[in-house]
């Protein structure tokens, strides 16, 4: 096998283990919106509100959840304003989710019996093409390149079938560039909202390589209790890219 294809299939086992974990996105049960009056959840325990910034958790006798290594027990309880990458609180073999969402407090529980992780049944793929690890160019935006998904780094400069194409690119909270794209598959063998991409840091001289045969799906390709953004305009291809990642089987067979 060429080192092409074993790093492509050490993307892939990688990939599919984060799907499989039993607190990845695949086991999420809900997903609720706080408000302002506690609220009982299901699939946590507790009792949950949103007041200012803050998120606070009202816990009866014989309750508890842990929080950053610290056990909480009965009583109300403040985690504070939480950032949008969002605090874990754990209970039992599962854990919630707690992240803000433009001003607005969000609550996931993760349960590893969940049904939807147990019936996973593997994400399909294109098979892997050389080919579509286009070589590009990083050029950087001006300005702050602040975004609605998050900040704009710039665009990843390619060509395919003799013209230039152009895409958005975010930062993806370490030096890779994050892409969120659409093209000619897209609701046809791939989900239709979007896929995503991470590339490499560009080289001193701004020489990126965009490999699509590592495009994957957004989480909400497989499950609704999750919020996903969108690519804007600019980043739809006008052509097929038969790369990456193809719809879920769960979304394939209609479940």
């Amino acid at each position: 096998m060429s080192d092409f294809l074993d790093r492509w299939q050490a993307f892939r086992d990688a990939r599919e283990a984060r799907l499989r974990d039993q607190h990845g996105y695949l086991s999420i049960t809900a997903l609720h919106w706080l408000t302002d009056e506690p609220q009982r959840l299901d699939g946590v325990p507790g009792a949950w509100w949103q007041e200012g910034d803050a998120v606070r958790v009202r816990l009866s006798p014989g309750e508890s959840l842990g929080l950053d290594g610290a056990d909480l027990g009965s009583g109300v309880h403040t985690l504070g304003a939480v950032p949008e990458e969002g605090r874990t609180v754990t209970f039992g073999d599962a854990v919630a989710e707690v992240a803000d969402r433009d001003g607005r407090a969000i609550l996931r529980p993760r349960h590893p019996d969940s049904p939807l992780l147990a019936s996973y049944r593997g994400t399909p793929c294109y098979a892997p093409d050389e080919a579509w690890a286009l070589p590009g160019r990083f050029e950087p935006c001006a300005g702050d390149g602040t975004g609605a998904t998050g900040e704009v780094r710039g665009e990843v400069v390619v060509e395919h079938a003799g013209a230039e194409h152009r895409l958005l690119a975010w930062s993806s909270g370490d030096e890779r560039l994050w892409i969120l794209f659409r093209d000619a598959t897209s609701g046809v063998t791939t989900y239709p909202a979007s896929r995503q991409v991470l590339v490499d840091p560009p080289a001193a001289d701004g020489s990126v390589l965009l490999d699509l045969n590592r495009a994957i799906n957004m989480p909400c390709a497989y499950t609704d209790h999750v919020t996903c953004p969108l690519p804007p305009a600019a980043n739809t291809l006008p052509f097929a890219v038969e790369a990456g990642e193809r719809m879920p089987e769960q979304v394939l067979a209609g479940a």
